[in-house]
């Protein structure tokens, strides 16, 4: 049997993974067998850059943290596997799946999305999405193409009515 510093040791992790499931918008478990130390290290630095951050917890030890919280992802929790906690629901999705296209050794496998279970099919859809600053710039776009069209009607109606007089 494990001696009380150890159960209290892993007791902690168990902690760790519990608050920041509970405290992040996306979680995001995948695959990381093949990639080198640095390529791993590059990682770590782009999700920290876009307010994510990259654990490795042993299987167990994530089954029981997810047990306590009535998560069930038994059938993906098989070999070694990474997470990714963010804040943002599709930041730490986006980097991961643009770091996949360049290292094809990083697979995602499931992730947990404002409190739901996503599959890889879900999480593909959601890297797909622009980013913020990229939805606020079509948004832009579409405003200004609307006053511009309001803009032209107006002038016209304006040049019609000096027309009639």
């Amino acid at each position: 049997m494990a001696s009380a510093k150890i159960l209290e040791q892993k007791q902690n992790v168990i902690n760790e993974i519990q608050s920041n499931v509970k405290n992040s918008t996306s979680v995001v478990f995948f695959d990381y067998r093949g990639l080198t130390v640095e390529e791993v290290t590059d990682l770590r630095r782009k999700l920290k850059e876009a307010g994510a951050s990259l654990k490795v917890y042993k299987n167990t030890l994530t089954k029981r943290a997810l047990d306590t919280l009535n998560i069930s992802l038994d059938e993906h929790l098989v070999g070694p596997k990474a997470v990714a906690f963010g804040d943002d629901a599709v930041a730490p999705i986006k980097v991961l799946a643009d770091f996949a296209k360049d290292h094809k050794a990083l697979e995602l496998k499931v992730g947990i999305i404002d409190g739901e279970i996503s599959d890889t099919e879900v999480l593909n859809k959601l890297a797909t999405i622009p980013s913020r600053e990229g939805l606020l710039t079509m948004l832009a776009g579409g405003l200004i193409g609307i006053a511009k069209d309001l803009s032209i009607c107006l002038d016209l109606y304006g040049k019609q009515l000096e027309g009639n007089e």
